[in-house]
């Protein structure tokens, strides 16, 4: 009888210890989450993606961009022809 208590014992260990590992991970991966979450959208010193490099996606010319959509619509419609 007291060996099967023991065997139970351990076996009860190892689950709250495997339940205590899972919750650990949990919390971190949470964090780690949260973290990115945080600096994407409220991180003052980063703009542009989440990377928070503050490289080129930062800054965005925006009248480039409308010169290149221009280009791309003359390119692919012909003028009307009379």
């Amino acid at each position: 009888m007291a060996k099967l208590f023991f065997g139970l014992h351990s076996f009860m260990s190892v689950m709250l210890f495997q339940y205590f590992l899972i919750g650990v991970l949990f919390l971190a991966a949470t964090f780690y989450v949260g973290r990115v979450f945080w600096r994407a959208f409220f991180s003052p010193g980063t703009t542009g993606c989440a990377k928070g490099c503050g490289g080129a996606c930062g800054t965005i010319d925006v009248d480039r961009l409308q010169r290149t959509i221009e280009a791309a619509a003359l390119k692919a419609e012909p003028l009307p022809s009379k």
